[in-house]
Order: C-alpha cells, then sequence, then structure tokens
C-alpha cells in the first residue's frame, strides 16, 4: 500500500481533528498537494464520534494503553548524516482515568448483536478487544461475543449521506428542524423513527418506558456519541467558513430549541428572544422591562462607555449586582445568556459574551446554537471530503514514525512512515498529541472533565419529547467551574428512540467522575434500587442508563516558543478546548494556513459543477475508470467507508463523484 503514495507533497498533515482537516481542505483548495495521515482507524482524533460499540472499544483500548508492536526498524537506515529525526508518539495519551458504568436493567447481553453491524474483519494495528472493564460494583454484562465491532467512522445514518445544503448565504433558509420534526429522508428506518418520535405521548404523566441494556446494545448504530461536545452560534466563524466554502452542503444541522437553567434546585427554561421574555410567566411585567432594557443596552455598550467605565476591572457578576437586576434575572444573563464564570470574567468580556449570544438569536431559530446531525464528529469529516474532492489522499491507520531535519538549515525535510517509506514536503502539520515528550517537556497543559449519559427522560419535560437543550449548572463553590450540559433527542440522529443523549463538560480540577458526578446526581436518579419513600420523588428525575467519564488534554493556547527545537516548517495544531463554540480552531487553522501560503485565501468558494471545463484526455482517463454510468447514484467515498487498513483516496475518483453528489 506504501507503494501506491507519491514520495513528495507540498503539505503533509498528521492528525485528522478540526482545525488539522480545516488546514487541510484549505491547502487542497489552493491547488498544495496534500497528504493526510492518521494512525488511528477513524477520522477526528478527539473530535470524533462514535457508535455505541465503537464507543466500547475506543474505552477499551484507553483504558489498555497498549503499545503497537508490529512496526518497521528499517525506517533508522533512511536518515543520512545530515539529518536528524524528532521521534512521534505512537500511542494517543491525550485521554485519562477512563470511567464506565451501567446503571440500566443488567439483562443478559450476551447473545445480543448490533443490528446493521459489519462482521468483524481482521484489523491492522488495532486491539481486538471488544468488552470494556468497568467498576466492579455496577459492571455492565460482558460483551465478549454480544457486540460486533462497528468502526466510528460507520454510524448507521437513515437520512442519505450526502444531504442537500443546510446552510446558506443570509438570505437563504438553512434546513434546521423545529421542535417534534426529526430531518431525515425517506429510508425505512428513518420512516420508522421519524412516526415513533412523531407520535404523541400517550403515558406522559407515568414512569417512562424502561430500556434494556440490550437494546441500547442491539440499537448501538443508533447512537453517534461525540467525545467533544460543542454547539456552533448561528454567527460564529465556522458557520461563517461552512458558509463561504460550501462545505456546509455535506452536513445538515438541527436548531438547538432550549436555554435551560439550574436554580434553586429546579431546572427551569430561560427566555432570551424578545417573543419569549414577553410571553414568558416566569417573570414579572417588571423583570421583563428590566431584561430587556439590559440586552438593549448589551447590543451597543460600546456607545454608552460611561455606564461601565468604572467596573472595567470589576466581575461581570458584580456589575450585575449595580444595574438594579434581581437575583434571578442576574442569574439568567450570567449563566444561561453570557454563560461565563462568576468569579473571572471581567465586565467587558460577559458585555462582549451576552452581545454575541444576541447577535446570534433569530438567524435560523429562537437560540443562537445549531447543532449537526449525526454528531459534531461529522465536521471534520466534511472538510476531509472537500481536501479529497480537490486532490488530497488521506491514509488512516497509517503511522508516523519521525520527522526528519536537516541539521544545517533547522527545517524538517520529511516524514518516514510505518512502512519506512519516506515521503517528503515543504510543510509539515502536527496535532499535539502526536509530539513526544522531549519537545512537550516545558508544556503545561490543562485537563477538560467530560462525560456522557444515555436518560431516558428529558431533564425538563414538555408536550414535545424532541428537544436539544443547553443547561449551565453554576457551582456550589466559588472558585470551581460551572457544568455545560448539553442535552440531545433522537432526532438529532445521535441516540435510539425512547433516550437522550447528555454531554456533561467543565474544566478539570480533579478527575472527571469527581467534577461531574455531584452535577449528575443532582439532575438524574441513578440508583435503580430506590426506596419506596423517595421512589415519587426520584420519578421526576431522569434515570441514567449508561454514563462514561474521562478527562481529555486541552492543548489550546500553547504558544509555539513552548515546544522545545521545534522546526520553523512544523506547525501545531491543538485539541479541543473546553469552550462551547469552535472559534478557537477556527482562527488556529487560519492563522497557521496565512503564515505558509500568505497570498492566498483561506477556503474561498468552490467552482460550481457547471463552469468547470474538464480536459479531454483527463475527462476519458476519469471515465474509463469509474464503473458508474452517469444515471447511477455513486458510492461512498472512502472516508465515508469503513477503514481496513490504510485506506488511500483516489482524487480524480472522489472529484468526479463528489460534483455528481452536489447536484442532488
Amino acid at each position: 500500500m506504501a507503494d501506491n503514495l507519491p514520495a513528495e507533497f507540498d503539505v503533509v498533515v498528521v492528525g485528522t481533528g478540526l482545525p488539522e482537516s480545516i488546514i487541510a481542505a484549505a491547502c487542497a483548495r489552493s491547488g498544495q498537494r496534500v497528504l493526510h495521515v492518521d494512525s488511528r482507524n477513524y477520522y477526528g482524533g478527539n473530535w470524533a464520534s462514535f457508535s455505541f460499540s465503537g464507543l466500547l472499544s475506543w474505552i477499551k483500548e484507553n483504558q489498555e494503553k497498549s503499545e503497537n508492536s508490529d512496526e518497521c526498524e528499517d525506517w533508522k537506515k533512511l536518515i543520512l548524516e545530515n539529518e536528524e529525526v524528532i521521534s512521534l508518539n505512537k500511542k494517543d495519551k491525550t485521554i485519562e482515568h477512563v470511567e464506565a458504568f451501567c446503571f440500566g436493567d443488567q439483562d443478559s447481553a450476551k447473545d445480543v448483536e448490533e443490528a446493521g453491524a459489519l462482521p468483524k474483519l481482521p484489523v491492522f494495528g488495532a486491539s481486538g478487544a471488544e468488552g470494556v472493564a468497568q467498576d466492579p460494583n455496577k459492571e455492565c454484562p460482558p460483551l465478549d461475543s454480544a457486540v460486533a465491532r462497528a468502526e466510528s467512522c460507520e454510524p448507521e445514518k437513515a437520512a442519505s449521506v450526502d444531504t442537500a445544503s443546510t446552510v446558506e448565504e443570509n438570505d437563504t433558509e438553512v434546513n434546521c428542524e423545529n421542535e417534534g420534526s426529526p430531518s431525515v429522508s425517506s429510508s425505512e428506518s428513518a420512516l420508522d423513527l421519524g412516526k415513533a418520535e412523531a407520535a404523541p405521548s400517550e403515558v406522559s404523566a407515568q414512569e417512562p418506558k424502561k430500556i434494556m441494556y440490550s437494546q441500547i446494545v442491539r440499537e448501538g448504530r443508533r447512537f453517534n456519541i461525540d467525545l467533544v461536545s460543542k454547539l456552533l452560534y448561528s454567527r460564529g466563524l465556522l458557520i461563517d467558513l461552512l458558509i463561504k466554502s460550501n462545505v456546509s452542503r455535506y452536513a445538515e444541522f438541527k436548531n438547538a430549541t432550549r436555554i435551560l437553567a439550574f436554580r434553586e434546585g429546579k431546572v427551569e427554561q430561560v427566555p432570551c428572544s424578545r417573543a419569549d421574555v414577553f410571553n414568558s410567566r416566569q417573570l414579572t411585567m417588571v423583570e421583563k422591562r428590566m431584561l430587556m432594557k439590559f440586552l438593549t443596552f448589551c447590543l451597543d455598550y460600546e456607545q454608552h462607555p460611561d455606564e461601565f467605565q468604572d467596573y472595567k476591572n470589576s466581575t461581570f457578576a458584580q456589575f450585575l449586582r449595580t444595574r438594579k437586576l434581581t437575583p434571578s434575572l442576574q442569574h439568567f444573563i450570567l449563566h444561561s445568556i453570557a454563560m461565563v464564570s462568576e468569579t473571572d470574567c471581567s465586565t467587558v468580556e460577559g458585555l462582549q459574551a451576552t452581545r454575541k449570544f444576541l447577535q446570534c438569536l433569530g438567524r435560523y431559530g429562537n437560540t443562537p446554537f445549531l447543532f449537526p446531525l449525526y454528531g459534531q464528529g461529522e465536521i471534520p469529516q466534511c472538510f476531509c471530503r472537500m481536501c479529497a474532492v480537490f486532490g488530497g489522499i488521506y491514509c488512516l491507520r497509517h503511522s508516523v514514525q519521525c520527522l526528519v531535519v536537516d541539521k544545517e538549515s533547522g527545517r524538517c525535510k520529511a516524514i518516514i512512515d510505518h512502512f519506512g517509506q519516506r515521503i517528503s514536503a515543504n510543510y509539515f502539520i502536527v496535532e499535539d498529541s502526536y509530539l513526544s515528550e522531549s519537545v512537550c517537556r516545558n508544556v503545561c497543559y490543562r485537563q477538560i472533565s467530560r462525560a456522557v449519559l444515555i436518560t431516558d427522560q428529558s431533564v425538563l419535560k414538555t408536550d414535545s419529547e424532541q428537544q436539544v437543550s443547553i443547561l449551565t449548572v453554576p457551582p456550589v463553590d466559588l472558585g470551581q467551574p460551572a457544568v455545560c450540559v448539553i442535552e440531545l433527542c433522537s432526532s438529532t440522529m445521535t441516540c435510539m428512540k425512547d433516550t437522550y443523549l447528555v454531554h456533561l463538560t467543565c474544566p478539570s480540577t480533579k478527575t472527571a467522575r469527581e467534577d461531574l458526578e455531584p452535577v449528575v446526581q443532582k439532575l438524574f436518579h441513578l440508583n435503580t434500587e430506590a426506596e419506596k419513600e423517595t421512589e415519587n420523588e426520584e420519578l421526576e428525575k431522569p434515570r441514567v442508563l449508561w454514563a462514561v467519564y474521562f478527562n481529555m488534554r486541552d492543548s489550546s493556547g500553547i504558544d509555539r516558543n513552548s515546544y522545545s527545537n521545534l522546526p520553523s516548517n512544523v506547525y501545531v495544531c491543538s485539541g479541543p478546548d473546553s469552550a462551547l463554540g469552535n472559534d478557537c480552531a477556527v482562527k488556529q487553522a487560519e492563522t497557521i494556513f496565512q503564515e505558509m501560503f500568505p497570498t492566498e485565501e483561506f477556503c474561498p468558494p468552490p467552482p460550481n459543477p457547471e463552469d468547470i471545463i474538464y480536459d479531454e484526455d483527463e475527462l476519458a482517463s476519469e471515465e474509463s475508470g469509474l464503473s458508474n454510468s452517469p444515471e447511477t447514484k455513486p458510492e461512498p467515498s472512502s472516508e465515508e467507508s469503513s477503514s481496513r487498513g490504510t485506506v488511500v483516496c483516489n482524487p480524480k475518483v472522489l472529484r468526479t463523484m463528489s460534483l455528481k453528489c452536489s447536484q442532488y
């Protein structure tokens, strides 16, 4: 397979996270020859999403932390006398303290097979474990023969893979779903799902339907579980980039429907738009006028510096107390609109966050946020697809042994892969997790605490079950971080029907379980053997069926000079940060691209397929290499299919296929 790769490229990208994928797409769009490799067997790195069985495999691999032993040692012979090497990590060390628990009914799952799972095949360089070791007191049934291992890059898609454009210019509609209407196209499974979700709840006041663990295993491909939990601001940098580059045609989005607050031990909905404020029954008429007056001020606060100039050195929470707002309004603004820290956020930062929230309202719905169907992990794959369309070559399960550096110039000349092939390039993009400890010895990393729950009810019941909600839980003690909770319904195509997928995120102070379990206990019911006297109270809370906790490295905001002996033509991309949006990744990608190619436009719009003129020889060679006729629906591209061994995409085939798909 290594012989199929050219020996020279313009740009080599190691890692398939969001910033690396954006850079690769931008480079390919500007005409550069791009090689994009990743030692993992899935796209996205720590931005990826998994089916349930895929997540169990991911958990097992991160708990074992085993090193690959099947490596070629002949690569050292390729190093010349005037060259030195910078070794790269072979194993991802960015995930720690992984703990998984099953709180659902633990009926036997030994003979349960995942619906639609592919047969198991030998996997190059990957462990073959399917089960996941868990807490002995709350252990899930063993899955040695229960779950056929499914690759995370192959979630079951009830809708068609290549959807129509869903985020367009301001004068065009976005395909965001209203409450209660699942976004799927016509297929058998999608129709069944839509009928089930559209049906009115007949037992809303009764105990919800019990979900067995075997059902979760069987419907595992209905789940698309993100490693990182984020939403897209409707006027944020990522949405603007998706529109500008036309990458939005590869994805579909759903509008977040509710902004929630946790106050005095209860979850309640926050009115944020003008219509919501005046229709709210939570606020008095005086509070409505006070809130609207303050929000109007925040939209153009820079025009009234005299109103906040004296509080520049104060926190935003202290500034709110001077605005004659009631405690409930202060809570709503601080935790649900600005979504900032009570102790660390300055007045100006709080006003900026509030204005950003308000400016994003109304573009695609009553909230500022969009969520991509099938999960956040779709976004890196969308940019990977764009890169492949413009000639980029992708290789999964393709690890890199080292960077080859010229001693005289100090510039990186090449990489050497695990096949022992030397590949030269002018620029190299490397994800932070691939850098060795010797390069990162002066780097101080932060950590993110993450939890993912599968629950049987929403944290706030309403007439519609199809709600996408965001909730910020304030810290119990000052100085502790607030916890961001995102609850996804089945119409987001991230979980099976009658369940919800809940993501919890905060900056780490301890292990993820220690940071987040107190919040989980406040919002959810964990013990299935509740005492009778507390049973009615506990039934009001959603029941956790399954949960996983883990800490993820936050490598954002690290200065380039912190890395030791890094060649000038090697650029480092960070992993996910703890922020709700994706602005950090987009800014980083654009900055690196402009440093490499200052005269090129960053991700310009692609040409209209009707305007492309093919050379006769090129067109003939492409047609001869395609087995599909123009009337036949093309097969999914390589980045959509499962990754067995090293995957090398044929750019000409992908280019033709993409031009066809874009016309549907």
